[in-house]
């Protein structure tokens, strides 16, 4: 009937805006697409550019629903996924919440923060039982601000297609370089490898209320292929994205590039601040981590002062609070997170705080 343009009724059709009860402020039929609305996807589509298909994009709440909805697709109970550190530690909490174990792979830093490409190759080797599958890389990664570089996105792509194992990309904070170096790019449309790149409103828009996030598909035809028939069962049984929410896709998306240049001047200018207050600085013991892109930098400050005594300090003499270097797992004590997202004469004002916190932390020690 289907191949002869007609539709068969369903006598277990029990969607009610297909029998005129829908509400007056929904009313139109809701068509249930698993990927989400067709004309949300297509707005989206047009507005990433760069090859992108509706048919290659699954609209849903937010990229953490994305990183459980992708576990569920790759992986069987006690399978494995390789995350980096340090790093933000919720990959790790829904990696456990969908039954995966979490497994890490080192960001070296020396001036400028490194893949280890040989310890994924080795924990790729060593993995017998073929248990690892899918390799996340977070580009630029939160704390560390760090791209993935070109020579690393080669070896991993490599490396993924020798070892069949996909890669989930979080690309939420691409659009907010800071001091990059050259050659960075999106994972998204990457055809050499099985690839689901994330990305949403939360930082697009710098709109996490928003609850927007979306899912590009890419790679080889067939894995491709096989991977969307699975993933539209998994988006079938969670639903699709609201109709309230799917209207609001193709303004938001009209107001993306102001907002993107709104929070790119906010950070860049903190950014330039920050370094001239930490040159001003009399005691100079206070630097920043090279910071490629995102919206937080890491301030490196003596190891001799105990990362918990440093907050405990600006919590009590300051009524300010931080997030230590071990949070992400940091190798070594000694790290503040700092956001760039402050008001210009707050955001000063922090640094003054972390100056002071850190002064009175030296004159104790002595």
């Amino acid at each position: 009937m289907r191949a002869r343009g007609a539709t068969p009724i369903a006598l277990n059709d029990s969607n009610p805006t297909h029998h005129g009860l829908a509400p007056h402020l929904l009313p139109e039929p809701y068509a249930a697409e698993p990927r989400g609305q067709w004309y949300a996807r297509e707005a989206l589509a047009a507005y990433l550019g760069g090859g992108a298909g509706a048919d290659d994009l699954y609209l849903l709440s937010s990229t953490s629903q994305a990183y459980a909805w992708l576990m569920k697709l790759l992986c069987d109970a006690g399978d494995a996924v390789l995350a980096p550190k340090p790093g933000y530690p919720l990959i790790e909490s829904i990696a456990r919440l969908e039954c995966v174990e979490p497994r890490f792979y080192q960001l070296r830093f020396d001036g400028s923060w490194t893949i280890d490409t040989a310890q994924i190759e080795q924990l790729l080797r060593d993995d017998t039982g073929h248990r690892i599958r899918a390799l996340i890389v977070i580009n630029p990664n939160n704390p560390t601000g760090s791209y993935v570089k070109p020579g690393e996105r080669e070896q991993l792509v490599a490396l993924c297609r020798a070892y069949d194992v996909a890669i989930i990309a979080d690309e939420v904070f691409f659009d907010y370089a800071l001091e990059p170096f050259e050659g960075n790019r999106r994972f998204a449309g990457e055809s050499g490898v099985l690839t689901f790149a994330l990305d949403g409103f939360s930082k697009t828009l710098a709109a996490p209320h928003a609850k927007v996030g979306w899912i590009r598909v890419s790679g080889p035809d067939d894995d491709v292929r096989e991977a969307t028939r699975r993933l539209d069962v998994i988006a079938d049984d969670f639903l699709p994205m609201s109709e309230l929410v799917a209207r609001a896709v193709p303004p938001m998306l009209a107001a993306a590039p102001d907002q993107l240049q709104r929070v790119r001047a906010r950070t860049q200018g903190n950014l330039r601040h920050l370094h001239e207050l930490l040159r001003a600085d009399a005691l100079g013991v206070v630097d920043v981590l090279r910071a490629e892109g995102g919206w937080n930098v890491l301030l490196r400050f003596p190891s001799v002062i105990d990362e918990n005594e440093l907050v405990l300090s600006l919590i009590e003499c300051a009524g300010a609070s931080g997030q230590p270097g071990y949070f992400f797992d940091m190798p070594a004590n000694g790290y503040l997170a700092l956001s760039l997202l402050a008001e210009p004469e707050r955001f000063a004002s922090n640094v003054r705080l972390v100056l002071d916190a850190v002064s009175r932390a030296l004159d104790v020690s002595d």
